[in-house]
Parts: C-alpha cells; structure tokens; sequence
C-alpha cells in the first residue's frame, strides 16, 4: 500500500502502515467476534470546480463498536457530479487494495469481511450512478453497499468533508 497519511478518531496522524497495525491488533484482541473492513469515500465541492475527498476506513467488530481512520485530498477540478462520485470510487478501489493485501499478511488465517461503501443511493440525483459504480466495485471483487447501507461514506467520510 502507498504510504499515505490517515487520522484516527482523535484527529492524531497515522501512516498507512500504523493504520493498518491498528486494526490488525484491534481484530487480535477479541478474534472470537465477527469483523468488518469498510471503505468509503465522500466528498464536497469547496468552490468553483474544485472538490475534497475524504476517505475512511472503517473496522466494525459486529454487534461491538469499532474503529476508524480518515485522510483528505484537497482541491481536486470536477466539473459534473458524476465524474467526482467516480473519483470517490476510484480512490476507495486504490485504498482497499493496499488495505486487503496488508491486512492478509498482519491477520494471516483470520477472517472478515470487506465492502465498499459508496456515497450514492436510490433517492436524489446519485441513483443514475449506481449501476455503474456498484459494477465497477464488483468488477474488483470487493462486495459494494450504497445507501442508506454506505455509513462508512456517508457518514463517517462525511463528517470530515
């Protein structure tokens, strides 16, 4: 995984390889529970075209509270709503790669489950989309959720954009 700078829930920097320690030994502490990785990317047009990204990773011991970490891209051009819900796509496909590879290695033998939440939903002005964005989650074998299932989305990322 790209080393890329995450905050925790406490606003405390963490590079992706902490991050990925984190929850490795978070999973370890109670290996009897059921787990989740999410992904999820929001963003937020700022002014003009330009547009930030949040992206939060979410792990969610089932039925038991969880964790997170988030990052932000600043001041990326967007002139349509669909080319900036694709882009938040694209970055949780490229965060989740390097997320599941490194957590294979660090939690060898374990199991849980990993999805993609995607900011967009049968109602309002994203529901055109989400043919295409849940195929292109699938077409990377990762399982999508949309809303109002996609929290790690659009709730999580979202309350940092």
């Amino acid at each position: 995984m790209k080393k890329y700078l995450f905050k925790n829930s406490y606003g405390e920097d963490m590079d992706s390889g902490e991050v990925i320690k984190e929850i490795a030994s978070y999973m370890k502490q109670r290996p009897n529970y059921r787990y989740k990785v999410i992904i999820g990317t929001d963003s937020e047009m700022i002014s003009g075209n330009d547009a930030d990204f949040v992206t939060a990773i979410v792990v969610h011991r089932v039925g038991n509270g969880g964790r997170y970490f988030w990052r932000r891209i600043r001041g990326e051009k967007f002139f349509t709503m669909r080319d900036r819900i694709i882009h938040e796509v694209v970055i949780s496909l490229e965060i989740a790669q390097g997320v599941l590879k490194n957590l294979q290695e660090a939690l060898q033998g374990a199991r849980w489950d990993f999805e993609i939440h995607a900011d967009v939903g049968d109602n309002g002005p994203t529901n055109i989309l989400i043919q295409e964005v849940t195929g292109m989650i699938r077409a990377n074998d990762f399982e999508p959720k949309t809303k109002p299932e996609s929290f790690a989305a659009s709730s999580v990322a979202d309350r940092y954009c």
